[in-house]
């Protein structure tokens, strides 16, 4: 049996590389995405089943005023820490975000501690994972909703996660994805991390300096951009930084405009110009490591991505799935753990494939289960483009699963 296992885990070389290729799709820059928590348990104060009251009453959290209502969808409790471990001030609000729409279910109380039935709250609106209820109230046909609500509670959390929305901080998520009716209730813990921390900006502070013709030619140049006039586009950029050498955004507008056309050269050399105009502006390393993931400089992709995950890996959590990717293919496996589950932590509903890459890197170190948990995850998104060679590879880890089962079993 030991020797089943060992021979299955070398066939697993020729499935993983494939999968790889593409990534995910470049050319966006900054978008914003808030993260999640690892969940250690703690509930910290006295549940309530209630969600959102119009106002919060002092020393509440939750409002029983809903007490009454039939329960629509999974029962949820847990609790939310600052980065010390203290209670954030009472009254936080409890967001449930699915496919990129945040919706409010609770607050919490002065321990940190929050509760919430989905789908309970009277004074919020209709979840993007509820289909089309707004139209079932439109018609006053609230029977149809709680039944429809009742029967797709479990799929209506398949690309939903759990957050806190505090103003200056950002919170962890909490993934939903894997979550059944029947499992433990209890989600954890969220941490609110402080955003004074980052230094990275998605704009360049140094714009605010440029020249009166400088600025006139950049905004030129962004307006021949959008009516896809390129050699325009090209020539006024090119003047803003003439005029203005330090023009940060100038540089990498005009490395965007050297991309499309294919100058892939001339597009590094204004990237790194506009780094060196501003090296806390974090868009143009970016488009950096995106080049290198295109031409397989995985070296190039680790460092760069690494640089933009310590400078602002809240706005441009992209850079964790692509330091992962690229640490994977070195071989710096527990370097590219630690990434992926930084990537799931910070938005895995944004881009899915993280799920995918963590499940790779988990069945190189041969962590089977935890590598067929996340393929799992994975596979259920709509997004996933790879299906056959992914579900071919959980078939693979699977085996192994059943061989150390039975292996131990043996024991």
């Amino acid at each position: 049996m030991r020797i089943s296992v060992i021979l299955a885990s070398a066939a697993f070389a020729a499935i993983l590389l494939p999968a790889q290729k593409g990534g995910t799709s470049g050319g966006t820059t900054g978008g914003s995405t808030t993260g999640l928590g690892t969940g250690t348990t703690g509930t910290g104060g006295t549940l309530n089943t209630g969600n959102l009251p119009s106002t919060l009453p002092s020393g509440s959290t939750n409002s029983t005023a809903n007490a009454g209502l039939t329960p629509r969808g999974p029962f949820y409790f847990g609790k939310v820490v600052m980065q010390d471990g203290t209670a954030p001030p009472a009254g936080v609000v409890i967001e449930r975000v699915c496919n990129g729409s945040a919706r409010p279910q609770a607050y919490t109380d002065t321990q940190g501690a929050f509760s919430f039935q989905v789908g309970q709250t009277q004074d919020m609106l209709p979840d993007a994972s509820e289909g089309n209820l707004s139209m079932g109230r439109a018609n006053g046909n609230l029977n149809n909703q709680q039944d429809t609500q009742t029967k797709n509670s479990a799929a209506a959390n398949m690309a939903c996660d759990l957050r806190a929305n505090y103003p200056g901080y950002r919170s962890d998520l909490i993934s939903l994805a894997s979550r059944r009716n029947l499992d433990d209730p209890n989600v954890g813990t969220i941490t609110l991390h402080s955003l004074v921390h980052f230094d990275g900006l998605t704009t360049s502070a140094t714009s605010a300096l440029a020249p009166k013709e400088a600025r006139n030619a950049f905004e030129k140049g962004l307006t021949a951009w959008k009516k896809s006039k390129i050699d325009e586009a090209q020539t006024d950029f090119l003047k803003a930084t003439d005029l203005y050498p330090r023009y940060a955004s100038a540089w990498y507008q005009l490395g965007v405009v050297y991309e499309k056309r294919e100058r892939i050269p001339e597009a590094r050399e204004a990237y790194a110009q506009s780094i060196a105009a501003d090296s806390k502006y974090v868009n143009p390393y970016e488009r950096l490591y995106m080049l290198s993931f295109s031409e397989k400089k995985w070296e190039d992709v680790a460092k760069i991505s690494n640089q933009v995950m310590h400078l602002n890996p809240y706005d441009f959590p992209e850079s964790l799935y692509y330091n992962a990717v690229a640490n994977s293919q070195l071989g710096r496996l527990d370097i590219a753990e630690k990434s992926a589950r930084e990537a799931v932590q910070l938005g895995a509903t944004q881009n899915p494939k993280v799920y995918y890459i963590l499940g790779v890197i988990l069945t190189k170190k041969q962590d089977f289960k935890g590598a067929a948990e996340n393929l799992r995850i994975y596979l259920k998104s709509d997004a996933v483009t790879d299906r056959e060679t992914v579900t071919k590879l959980l078939a693979e880890v699977d085996k192994q699963v059943q061989a150390r089962a039975e292996l131990k079993t043996q024991q």
